[in-house]
C-alpha cells in the first residue's frame, strides 16, 4: 500500500514534525464511548509516534545499507526496508479502521536513535566493526518497535479494535523476526570477525 505521507516540515523548527492526511470520523470498538476515552487517546498518540518513526526509518535505511559491508546484513536491511514501507501502509489502515486522521508526530526516541546511527557511521570505517555497530544501532530501534507495537496491539484488544489488532500483530511479528535475523548475523559472523580483527591488531602492536 502506498504511503499517504504529506510534507512533515513545520513552519518553525520548534514545532513537532507532522505527517497528515484527512480521514473520516466514525465510532470505534464495541462501545462508542471508547472513542473519546483516555486509553483511546493514548493509543492514538503512540500510533502517531510510531507512524512518524517508520517514515524516518524508511528515509534512514538506504544510507545505513550503503555503509554496511556484510552481504548478509545488507540483504536483511534491504528486506526490512521493504517491510517497513508495507508497515506504513498497515498503520494507515489502522488509522482508517478507527476513523481517525492519518497523522505522524515526531518521536524523540527514534530521532535520538537515528542520531546515534549517524554518529556510528562517522566514527568507524566501512568494514566488520562498522557492521557490528550498525547491528547494535538498528536493534535498538527494533526493540523500541517491538515494545510499541506490542503495547498498541494490547490496547487494541482492550478497546475492542479487532481490525487494528490484526494489523498491529502482523507488524509486531515482522519486527520480532527482523530483530532475530540481526541477532543471528551478529552472533554467527559479524561479532566473531570483529573480535578476530581486534585480536590481530593487538598482536601486531606487540
Amino acid at each position: 500500500m502506498k504511503s499517504k505521507r504529506a510534507d512533515n516540515c513545520s513552519e518553525n523548527g520548534n514545532e513537532p514534525s507532522k505527517v497528515t492526511t484527512m480521514g473520516s470520523e466514525k465510532e470505534a470498538g464495541n462501545d462508542g464511548a471508547l472513542q473519546s476515552s483516555e486509553l483511546m487517546q493514548l493509543f492514538l498518540n503512540e500510533l502517531k509516534a510510531v507512524y512518524w518513526a517508520e517514515h524516518a526509518l524508511v528515509e534512514a535505511l538506504p544510507n545505513i545499507i550503503k555503509n554496511a559491508s556484510s552481504q548478509e546484513l545488507i540483504n536483511v536491511l534491504t528486506y526490512h526496508l521493504t517491510e517497513t514501507a508495507a508497515q506504513i501502509g498497515r498503520l494507515e489502515e489502522v488509522f482508517e479502521s478507527i476513523g481517525k486522521t492519518i497523522s505522524g508526530v515526531k518521536c524523540a526516541t527514534i530521532d535520538g536513535l537515528l542520531e546515534d546511527i549517524e554518529t556510528t557511521l562517522k566514527d568507524y570505517r566501512k568494514g566488520t566493526m562498522l557492521d557490528a555497530g550498525i547491528i547494535l544501532a538498528v536493534q535498538k530501534i527494533e526493540h523500541y518497535e517491538v515494545v510499541s507495537y506490542g503495547t498498541l496491539r494490547q490496547y487494541a484488544v482492550t478497546l475492542g479494535l479487532d481490525e487494528a489488532e490484526a494489523l498491529l500483530e502482523a507488524t509486531l511479528d515482522e519486527e520480532k523476526a527482523a530483530n532475530d535475523r540481526l541477532t543471528s548475523i551478529a552472533v554467527e559472523s559479524v561479532n566473531i570477525e570483529a573480535s578476530e580483527k581486534e585480536l590481530m591488531k593487538a598482536q601486531d602492536i606487540r
